[in-house]
Protein backbone atom coordinates (compact mmCIF):
# COMPACT_ATOMS: atom_id res chain seq x y z
CA UNK A 1 0.00 0.00 0.00
CA UNK A 2 1.22 3.19 -1.20
CA UNK A 3 0.44 7.12 -1.12
CA UNK A 4 2.55 8.79 -3.91
CA UNK A 5 2.96 12.46 -5.06
CA UNK A 6 3.84 14.21 -7.78
CA UNK A 7 6.98 15.89 -7.52
CA UNK A 8 7.40 19.93 -8.28
CA UNK A 9 6.08 20.46 -11.69
CA UNK A 10 9.16 22.41 -12.51
CA UNK A 11 11.53 20.08 -11.16
CA UNK A 12 9.38 17.33 -13.55
CA UNK A 13 10.08 19.86 -16.01
CA UNK A 14 13.48 20.21 -15.96
CA UNK A 15 14.44 16.38 -15.99
CA UNK A 16 12.46 16.31 -18.75
CA UNK A 17 15.17 17.48 -21.35
CA UNK A 18 14.76 16.84 -25.13
CA UNK A 19 12.79 13.86 -25.50
CA UNK A 20 11.67 11.21 -23.17
CA UNK A 21 9.65 8.29 -22.62
CA UNK A 22 7.46 7.84 -19.57
CA UNK A 23 6.19 4.96 -17.32
CA UNK A 24 3.74 4.72 -15.38
CA UNK A 25 3.16 2.18 -12.87
CA UNK A 26 -0.50 1.46 -11.54
CA UNK A 27 0.16 -1.71 -9.58
CA UNK A 28 -0.58 0.21 -6.21
CA UNK A 29 -2.73 2.77 -7.25
CA UNK A 30 -5.58 1.57 -5.63
CA UNK A 31 -4.25 3.44 -2.52
CA UNK A 32 -3.57 6.57 -4.26
CA UNK A 33 -1.27 7.63 -7.29
CA UNK A 34 -1.95 11.13 -8.89
CA UNK A 35 -3.60 9.24 -12.32
CA UNK A 36 -4.72 12.80 -13.56
CA UNK A 37 -2.44 14.89 -12.59
CA UNK A 38 0.33 12.82 -14.21
CA UNK A 39 -1.28 12.07 -17.29
CA UNK A 40 -1.88 15.83 -17.89
CA UNK A 41 1.63 16.69 -17.71
CA UNK A 42 2.91 13.56 -19.57
CA UNK A 43 0.62 15.05 -22.79
CA UNK A 44 2.96 18.00 -22.60
CA UNK A 45 6.50 16.95 -22.95
CA UNK A 46 7.94 15.79 -26.12
CA UNK A 47 8.14 11.91 -25.85
CA UNK A 48 9.43 9.49 -28.06
CA UNK A 49 6.54 6.54 -26.28
CA UNK A 50 5.19 6.25 -22.88
CA UNK A 51 3.67 2.77 -21.41
CA UNK A 52 1.35 2.70 -18.41
CA UNK A 53 1.12 -0.49 -16.72
CA UNK A 54 1.35 -2.04 -13.16
CA UNK A 55 4.19 -3.90 -10.98
CA UNK A 56 7.23 -2.56 -12.90
CA UNK A 57 8.89 -3.29 -9.50
CA UNK A 58 9.08 -7.33 -10.68
CA UNK A 59 12.08 -7.17 -13.00
CA UNK A 60 10.70 -9.96 -15.30
CA UNK A 61 7.78 -8.45 -15.61
CA UNK A 62 9.60 -5.07 -16.36
CA UNK A 63 11.18 -6.80 -18.89
CA UNK A 64 8.39 -8.42 -20.15
CA UNK A 65 6.33 -4.95 -20.51
CA UNK A 66 9.28 -2.99 -21.89
CA UNK A 67 11.10 -4.98 -24.74
CA UNK A 68 8.04 -4.06 -27.63
CA UNK A 69 9.44 -0.22 -26.42
CA UNK A 70 12.64 -0.89 -26.97
CA UNK A 71 13.60 1.69 -29.98
CA UNK A 72 11.17 4.11 -28.27
CA UNK A 73 13.15 3.50 -25.12
CA UNK A 74 16.74 3.72 -26.64
CA UNK A 75 15.48 7.19 -28.62
CA UNK A 76 14.76 8.97 -25.60
CA UNK A 77 17.23 11.38 -23.58
CA UNK A 78 15.86 10.23 -20.42
CA UNK A 79 13.07 7.49 -18.47
CA UNK A 80 10.82 9.43 -16.47
CA UNK A 81 9.22 6.78 -14.31
CA UNK A 82 6.00 7.81 -12.23
CA UNK A 83 5.69 5.68 -9.34
CA UNK A 84 7.05 4.65 -5.91
CA UNK A 85 10.77 4.60 -5.30
CA UNK A 86 11.00 0.87 -5.99
CA UNK A 87 9.32 0.83 -9.32
CA UNK A 88 12.21 3.86 -10.17
CA UNK A 89 15.17 1.53 -8.87
CA UNK A 90 13.97 -1.40 -10.94
CA UNK A 91 13.93 0.70 -13.86
CA UNK A 92 17.30 2.08 -13.41
CA UNK A 93 18.77 -1.54 -12.83
CA UNK A 94 17.12 -2.35 -15.97
CA UNK A 95 18.23 0.71 -17.73
CA UNK A 96 21.52 0.60 -16.22
CA UNK A 97 22.95 3.19 -18.97
CA UNK A 98 19.95 5.42 -19.51
CA UNK A 99 18.79 8.70 -17.70
CA UNK A 100 16.18 7.35 -15.44
CA UNK A 101 14.49 9.97 -13.29
CA UNK A 102 11.10 9.40 -10.38
CA UNK A 103 8.70 11.89 -11.12
CA UNK A 104 6.98 10.93 -7.65
CA UNK A 105 7.50 10.90 -3.72
CA UNK A 106 6.64 8.50 -1.87
CA UNK A 107 5.09 8.85 1.36
CA UNK A 108 4.70 6.93 4.61
CA UNK A 109 2.23 4.19 5.18
CA UNK A 110 2.54 0.91 6.60
CA UNK A 111 1.72 -2.21 4.90
CA UNK A 112 2.21 -4.01 1.73
CA UNK A 113 4.20 -2.68 -1.05
CA UNK A 114 4.65 -4.05 -4.80
CA UNK A 115 5.04 -7.88 -5.75
CA UNK A 116 6.88 -10.15 -3.37
CA UNK A 117 10.20 -11.02 -3.93
CA UNK A 118 11.10 -7.22 -4.27
CA UNK A 119 15.27 -6.58 -5.25
CA UNK A 120 14.66 -2.83 -3.89
CA UNK A 121 13.28 -1.43 -1.22
CA UNK A 122 11.58 2.30 -0.70
CA UNK A 123 11.95 3.70 2.80
CA UNK A 124 8.85 6.30 1.85
CA UNK A 125 10.32 9.05 2.95
CA UNK A 126 8.29 11.64 1.18
CA UNK A 127 11.47 13.33 -0.06
CA UNK A 128 12.56 11.28 -3.11
CA UNK A 129 17.05 11.50 -3.69
CA UNK A 130 16.65 9.02 -6.77
CA UNK A 131 17.38 11.72 -8.97
CA UNK A 132 20.29 13.05 -7.35
CA UNK A 133 22.15 9.43 -6.83
CA UNK A 134 21.37 7.92 -10.55
CA UNK A 135 18.58 5.35 -9.13
CA UNK A 136 20.09 3.78 -6.01
CA UNK A 137 18.35 4.96 -3.15
CA UNK A 138 20.79 6.54 -0.64
CA UNK A 139 18.19 5.87 2.45
CA UNK A 140 17.91 2.06 1.82
CA UNK A 141 21.30 1.00 -0.07
CA UNK A 142 23.16 2.77 2.76
CA UNK A 143 23.07 0.76 6.58
CA UNK A 144 23.34 4.72 8.14
CA UNK A 145 20.77 5.96 5.61
CA UNK A 146 23.45 8.88 4.26
CA UNK A 147 21.99 11.15 1.98
CA UNK A 148 25.31 13.72 1.81
CA UNK A 149 27.69 10.57 0.36
CA UNK A 150 29.31 8.11 2.01
CA UNK A 151 31.05 7.85 5.81
CA UNK A 152 34.59 6.78 5.19
CA UNK A 153 33.89 3.45 6.30
CA UNK A 154 33.39 1.25 3.98
CA UNK A 155 36.46 -1.44 3.56
CA UNK A 156 36.88 -3.18 -0.30
CA UNK A 157 33.56 -1.69 -1.06
CA UNK A 158 32.22 -2.99 1.46
CA UNK A 159 29.96 -1.87 3.84
CA UNK A 160 31.51 -0.95 7.71
CA UNK A 161 27.88 -1.82 9.25
CA UNK A 162 27.04 -4.82 7.15
CA UNK A 163 30.28 -6.64 5.34
CA UNK A 164 28.00 -9.20 3.35
CA UNK A 165 26.33 -5.48 1.55
CA UNK A 166 28.34 -3.45 -1.10
CA UNK A 167 29.09 0.16 0.22
CA UNK A 168 25.45 2.19 -1.22
CA UNK A 169 27.41 5.44 -1.60
CA UNK A 170 29.91 3.42 -3.65
CA UNK A 171 27.28 1.87 -5.68
CA UNK A 172 26.02 5.10 -6.34
CA UNK A 173 29.52 7.14 -7.55
CA UNK A 174 29.84 3.95 -10.21
CA UNK A 175 26.23 4.97 -11.10
CA UNK A 176 26.73 7.89 -11.78
CA UNK A 177 30.06 7.98 -13.48
CA UNK A 178 28.70 5.58 -16.22
CA UNK A 179 26.15 7.53 -16.81
CA UNK A 180 28.55 10.62 -17.37
CA UNK A 181 27.05 12.49 -14.65
CA UNK A 182 30.17 12.33 -12.54
CA UNK A 183 30.61 16.47 -12.34
CA UNK A 184 26.92 15.86 -10.00
CA UNK A 185 28.41 13.52 -7.27
CA UNK A 186 29.27 17.21 -5.84
CA UNK A 187 25.65 18.21 -5.10
CA UNK A 188 24.27 20.97 -2.73
CA UNK A 189 24.17 19.50 0.91
CA UNK A 190 20.35 17.39 1.09
CA UNK A 191 18.53 18.70 4.27
CA UNK A 192 14.87 16.53 4.69
CA UNK A 193 11.65 17.94 4.42
CA UNK A 194 10.04 16.34 7.03
CA UNK A 195 6.81 18.77 6.58
CA UNK A 196 6.10 16.76 3.40
CA UNK A 197 4.96 14.10 5.16
CA UNK A 198 2.69 15.70 7.21
CA UNK A 199 0.58 17.23 4.01
CA UNK A 200 -0.72 13.94 2.89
Amino acid sequence: MLITKLKDENEIRRLAQGKVFAICCHGCKEISFPEAEAEALIATLDLTGRITTDYICQPENLAARLEPYWNDIQAADAVLVFSCGVGVQTVADYLEGKRVYACCDTVPLPGFQGVTPLEHDCAQCGQCYLNLTGGICPITACSKSLVNGQCGGAKDGKCEVDPTMDCGWERICRRLQQLGRSQEMNFPVQIRNWAINENV
